[in-house]
């Protein structure tokens, strides 16, 4: 709390001490004016014409080298061995110090509060980031989760709509299939002039048969042979490769594994 105060002065004490350092002031400006006037001297001496500016020269290096030297040979001067001079002086000094002091003070609490108001929006600021990434990931997760549920329900109804075109296009591949083999390979009894024994099957019913039989046990695709099938259609499919015999049993045959 004392330092913070403004240090008394003794005013009595301050006005002999001014009094002093400008007495002591005047003693050293006359001894200045004192040099100056021998310098003065020495610069109006006439020199020869010739030799003036060398000599002028001389004289200004030795009135340099000397005053060098006394003020080499000297020591520091106190400016005054008055104690209340001294004291004066140093409360003076200290004054000053205080007041530096007081104003770096300042200086450096005000740059230290302007530092702590920019940390407060750094901070606010890296919180505000942080929560905006933060929802950008939760809106991230959300939308890959939907496009995912999206992209599968779109594969599911692409695979649902090709499974139905495959059905389409097979019912008219099989109508296709039943119109060409009317056409072109009848039932047998349609071109009999007898009655046989028992119906003979159509070129079609054989293949659905054997199909059918290859299907339902892959393990066992081979179906007996019976009056029921007309040799010449029979012999067309062997000889054609869409059928073929058990290689131990001629009177069972199946349908040839295409796949």
């Amino acid at each position: 709390a004392e330092s913070s105060q403004e240090i008394p002065d003794d005013s009595a004490c301050c006005v002999d001490a001014k009094e002093e350092i400008l007495g002591e002031c005047e003693s050293v400006w006359k001894q200045v004016e004192q040099v100056q006037s021998k310098l003065k001297l020495l610069e109006t001496e006439t020199l020869p014409k010739s030799d003036a500016k060398f000599s002028l020269s001389v004289m200004h290096m030795k009135a340099l080298t000397a005053e060098y030297n006394q003020w080499q040979k000297r020591s520091p001067e106190i400016i005054s061995t008055n104690p209340d001079v001294l004291l004066a002086l140093g409360k003076k000094e200290l004054q000053n110090v205080k007041d530096d002091l007081e104003k770096v003070l300042s200086t450096v609490q005000l740059k230290n509060k302007n530092l702590e108001e920019e940390l407060k929006r750094e901070q606010q600021w890296y919180e505000e980031q942080k929560q905006l990434i933060d929802s950008l990931s939760r809106t991230q997760e959300e939308t890959k989760k939907q496009v995912e549920q999206a992209s599968n329900k779109r594969a599911f109804h692409e695979q649902k709509k090709k499974i139905l075109e495959l059905e389409i296009y097979k019912k008219k591949l099989l109508t296709a299939l039943d119109k060409f083999l009317e056409e072109h390979f009848p039932s047998p009894e349609k071109n009999s002039y007898e009655e046989p024994a028992v119906e003979l099957k159509s070129l079609q019913d054989i293949l659905e048969i054997l199909v059918n039989k290859l299907m339902c046990t892959p393990h066992e695709p081979y179906v007996p042979i019976d009056d029921s099938f007309w040799p010449p259609y029979l012999e067309l499919l062997l000889r054609h490769g869409i059928a073929q015999r058990h290689p131990e049993d001629p009177n069972r045959v199946r349908l040839e594994a295409f796949y």
